[in-house]
């Protein structure tokens, strides 16, 4: 009798790492989980996490990666090692994080040569990401190439917006022939995430309108109205929208002109400073938010004043949104910031009672890992802690897919 086909492996190919997972998807439970970081740096580090109903076991070791393709190749000697490898009979197919997917990926997609070539030619909106995600794929069909790899998108969810808040009011030629537009990012948590806060709330996910704070090094906001991306903050690329660990977020074009004609800086340099020196790190030298946190709490004025940019353009998008969508059910933290920062959430919210938003300090306090309300019982507009997870949404999209379910538009987890 053949075995079934259960297995997915998840893989998030990063500029310099890979974060993987393999589940099995008849109970979404997690039979392997691991990181390779520092790929390309002199000393790499490979880790791996066998996970049984026993507990966790975990392996280490260290020793330069040149690149991705070796990268794939440590994994999959990792998992083959615990008899999980790419041969497995049991695996259905290797899901991968893709983060832009342009106008023409809405939903995740079977790869093949037409659809590599697609994300190459996105790759100028997402230098950091879409190489190495192609790199992923390219090495995983190397190492099975009978095996199903599934693109699946950071921009789909947001594909469907309203053309009113996808448009910039931009020439619309110009903004046509090169394809200039809001196509957001972090889609799997917003779409993960809407959905568990309407199953917090017991409601139907069709029926819930939630505002999605997505706050880590990169962060971004979204507006779900009824399961449905109708705004969110990034735009054609990550750099839009929220103050982020090294991203300015919404700054005046201008300055990039600004800043070109009068501090001779080159178009590079301007990227470099928008991208990887600002956010929390240019405003006080630090992007980790627990350090920004700790360095405020104890009087330093830089860290403070970051702090405060980085809640007031919160409440600026929760403001936003809150007209955006006429009627909000929920204000959902989530992401290593949301979901750990009980300070970020209290003073994001802080002074927003006229539109519902209320946090019981006892309930904010709370460290938990499952999902929770932080509002009083009885608030007009829940607040709340969903944990996101990114790797069970591509595992479901991309085992949907190979089965012949919608999952994306069953709205199941």
């Amino acid at each position: 009798m053949a075995e079934a086909r259960t297995r997915v492996l998840v893989l998030n190919s990063g500029s310099s790492s890979v974060k993987y997972q393999l589940l099995d998807m008849r109970d979404r439970t997690r039979l392997a989980a691991g990181l390779v970081e520092r790929i390309g740096e002199r000393t790499s580090r490979v880790e791996y996490t066998r996970l049984t109903e026993d507990g966790a076991r975990t392996r280490e070791r260290e020793g330069r990666i040149a690149g991705h393709e070796e990268a794939l190749r440590a994994v999959a000697a990792e998992l083959d090692a615990d008899g999980l490898g790419l041969d497995s009979p049991e695996l259905a197919a290797v899901g991968h994080r893709i983060v832009h997917g342009g106008r023409l990926f809405d939903a995740p997609t079977l790869v093949d040569a037409a659809v590599e070539k697609e994300i190459e030619r996105l790759a100028p909106v997402a230098p950091l990401h879409n190489p190495a995600g192609l790199a992923g794929i390219r090495t995983a069909r190397a190492l099975r190439p009978d095996l199903p790899q599934v693109a699946v998108f950071d921009t789909a969810f947001h594909a469907h917006m309203p053309e009113a808040a996808a448009r910039y009011a931009l020439e619309a030629e110009t903004a046509d022939a090169h394809h200039i537009r809001r196509y957001g990012a972090h889609g799997t948590s917003h779409a993960f995430v809407s959905r568990a806060t309407a199953r917090l709330l017991g409601r139907p996910y069709d029926e819930v309108n939630t505002i999605v704070l997505h706050l880590g090094n990169g962060a971004s906001a979204a507006a779900v109205r009824g399961g449905r991306s109708v705004e969110t903050s990034m735009g054609l690329t990550p750099l839009e929208g929220l103050v982020m660990g090294t991203r300015s977020g919404d700054i005046d074009p201008a300055v990039v002109f600004h800043l070109m004609r009068n501090a001779d800086m080159s178009a590079q340099d301007v990227d470099v400073l928008l991208n990887r020196r600002s956010g929390l790190l240019g405003l006080c030298g630090d992007n980790d938010m627990r350090e920004v946190t700790r360095r405020s709490d104890e009087g330093d004025p830089a860290a403070r004043l970051a702090l405060e940019v980085y809640v007031h353009r919160l409440k600026k998008y929760i403001g936003a949104y809150t007209a955006v969508l006429g009627r909000v059910d929920a204000v959902t933290f989530t992401a290593g910031v949301g979901e750990n920062a009980a300070a970020v959430r209290l003073a994001a919210v802080e002074g927003l009672e006229g539109l519902g938003l209320v946090v019981d300090p006892r309930l904010n306090a709370v460290r938990d890992r499952t999902p929770r309300l932080i509002s009083p019982a009885g608030s007009r507009v829940a607040v709340a802690v969903v944990p996101t997870d990114e790797e069970l949404e591509i595992a479901t999209q991309t085992y949907g897919l190979v089965n012949g379910q919608d999952t994306v538009r069953e709205g199941t987890t």
